[in-house]
């Protein structure tokens, strides 16, 4: 079968890519008083719009004032309680702190993290939007680019500061495979790398992502606004073979192959449609991967594995297999290697031999190189289960000495001492623990909170109570830390999937932001994006553009309502990474503790109407 294989048609399993390619409480008219923790009934709380009292011995001393930072009340604490009504728009919130405790400093235990497709966000360099000619396809433009880019990104960075972030995660900025390939089962749509899964050359920027010199600009204009900055990296494959590739590096011309690759058709890979009768992965019908040796002189078979002749077949476990029909690096192998053919036949890389290198080194080197480059503070590892767990502990190795020498190089823009952080994408990860904490990662990410707690805290805020507790008891024993996300790019959008009306959207906010993790906010998350066009492939649909068109009122109020949370986050390691101790039942309260950072949130209920 491996001559019949081709890898443009395969790469319409794309979209199974995994990270592209887991009690009725009585109201009365007068304030309410509340205390000791009790078995909580089954309905949610219901509160009449009253003052709420709430005893908060045990977190604030006695006569010291306490603020509710969501609606700026402040409250002098008297034989231990203090008084507050939540804010209209807080869905019976009180975000109480002492009013005497300065922000914390930052920690990625308790990080605010913004997940931004870069494409799919702001276009700030229109000249760059369709580089190496990539086109649009006319049609609903499901996978191709959108203009998204690293200037759209720095121009967008006070808006995301406003909201309370202090960590954004950026796709992979590096180049991508110039040509496309049929996305979905059924070969629907025209799908270009926009995602940054399709690695082709890690030494430079993707054009249609800007310049070196933007992203410079981008990440020092983050930090200057103490934001770090987080770089989604793929280790495990690299991008489809690609015919526009192959046509734009001149094999068959510059080598002596059988033919050359460009008398294949009479017109560019990148101008061809499907005719009638045919799809996006019909372009493979034109295409003999099996006879033309120019395909074994692309990555070559010391590199990868692939269903391509005269390359190794790909194994049947997850460290060797094709994921989605990617070729797999052989990160495994000893072997000393050269560099891939086809970056021979590059002009423009800056890819150079290193002596002695096997693949997992060349790897290694050229993702610490961004570091030591730009001041990259962390990595989201892709797909982490596919790769031997030496492979990341050789990356994080490498890029925590590559951190600290362009800390040596640039004492004027260093925020702080913390260490070069990273997190994995470990399909289906909870809370259990792993091996890989071993392995050099400080985190991996929840896969637990959308599907296990995410509509039940939506539903009703003290359901969350359990879970809370779970996660708190469990992280805080533990040095292997979670981030936890609401909406991915693998899963679902919450927005139209789990919360189906904006007031509900805003209650998960409330559910979600405090969880007692880090939290990952999948860009527009804050402001109810919704789904994009429909396709064969159902996770292209969360991937829609940043619905900035769409700021009314409404969506501004959803915004409002997680920017006090995340605002408040931020102001607090505790609320992310201290200990949870309930205090209350009715109203449902809890302290977050972490040293001498404290804070109680209280939910007083739905509001009756």
């Amino acid at each position: 079968m491996k001559n019949s294989l081709k890898p443009t048609l395969l790469a319409c399993f794309v979209s199974v890519i995994i990270a592209g390619c887991a009690s009725t409480e009585q109201t009365t008219n007068q304030t309410q008083t509340f205390s000791s923790p009790h078995k909580q009934t089954a309905q949610c709380l219901q509160w009449d719009g009253q003052p709420i009292t709430v005893d908060v011995s045990a977190s604030f001393k006695e006569g010291s004032t306490v603020k509710d930072f969501y609606s700026g009340q402040i409250s002098t604490v008297q034989q231990g309680n203090v008084t507050f009504t939540p804010a209209a728009d807080s869905g019976g919130l009180l975000l109480l702190e002492s009013t005497h405790k300065k922000a914390d400093t930052f920690s990625w235990d308790s990080a605010s993290i913004y997940f931004v497709i870069t494409d799919r966000f702001y276009n700030g360099n229109p000249t760059n939007d369709h580089s190496y000619g990539r086109s649009k396809d006319g049609q609903k433009e499901i996978g191709t680019f959108h203009g998204g880019d690293i200037a759209g990104l720095t121009k967008k960075l006070d808006y995301i500061e406003d909201l309370g972030i202090n960590a954004i995660w950026i796709t992979a900025p590096y180049e991508q495979i110039r040509g496309w390939v049929g996305g979905g089962m059924s070969g629907d749509f025209k799908h270009y790398a926009y995602h940054g899964y399709y690695a082709q050359d890690y030494t430079l920027m993707d054009q249609n992502m800007g310049t070196a010199k933007e992203f410079k600009q981008f990440v020092d204009q983050a930090h200057q606004r103490g934001i770090r900055v987080v770089m989604d990296i793929v280790m495990n494959h690299a991008g489809y073979a690609t015919l526009a590739d192959m046509q734009a590096f001149k094999f068959g011309e510059t080598q002596n192959f059988d033919q050359p690759i460009e008398t294949y058709l009479t017109e560019k890979w990148t101008n061809w449609t499907p005719a009638k009768g045919e799809t996006w992965h019909s372009f493979n019908d034109f295409v003999d991967y099996g006879k033309r040796k120019s395909w074994q002189q692309w990555w070559g078979p010391d590199w990868v594995r692939t269903d391509i002749s005269g390359y190794p077949s790909p194994g049947a476990n997850d460290l060797t297999m094709s994921l989605a029909y990617l070729p797999d690096f052989k990160t495994e192998s000893k072997k000393v290697v050269g560099l891939p053919t086809f970056y021979k036949n590059k002009p423009d890389t800056k890819a150079v031999e290193i002596p002695g290198a096997s693949v997992r080194d060349y790897l290694v080197t050229w993702l610490s190189d961004w570091v030591r480059e730009y001041g990259i503070d962390g990595f989201r590892a892709d797909t982490v289960k596919h790769v031997e767990p030496e492979a990341w502990q050789a990356l994080k190795k490498a890029s925590s000495q590559a951190f600290q020498e362009w800390k040596l190089e640039h004492p004027d823009k260093v925020l702080d001492n913390n260490e070069f952080w990273m997190t994995g994408e470990y399909w289906g990860q909870g809370l259990s623990d792993s091996k890989l904490f071993e392995y050099g990662f400080d985190s991996l990410i929840d896969f637990s909170y959308q599907t296990d707690l995410a509509k039940k805290g939506m539903n009703c805020f003290s359901a969350m109570q359990d879970g809370y507790q779970q996660y708190a008891d469990i992280l805080n024993k533990r040095d292997g830390k979670l981030l936890s996300y609401v909406s991915s790019h693998d899963t679902k959008l919450a927005y139209g999937s789990i919360a189906k009306t904006l007031d509900k959207q805003k209650q998960l906010g409330s559910a979600f932001l405090l969880m007692p993790t880090a939290v990952q906010v999948f860009y527009g998350d804050e402001t109810a994006r919704e789904k994009g066009s429909r396709s064969s492939d159902k996770k292209q649909a969360t991937r829609s553009d940043m619905n900035w068109q769409q700021f009314d009122a409404e969506h501004l109020a959803v915004k409002k309502h997680w920017q006090k949370l995340l605002q408040f986050r931020k102001r607090h390691q505790a609320v992310g990474a201290g200990q949870h101790i309930l205090l209350s039942n009715t109203p449902y309260a809890f302290e977050r503790r972490k040293n001498d950072d404290v804070v109680v949130i209280v939910y007083a209920g739905q509001m009756t109407k």
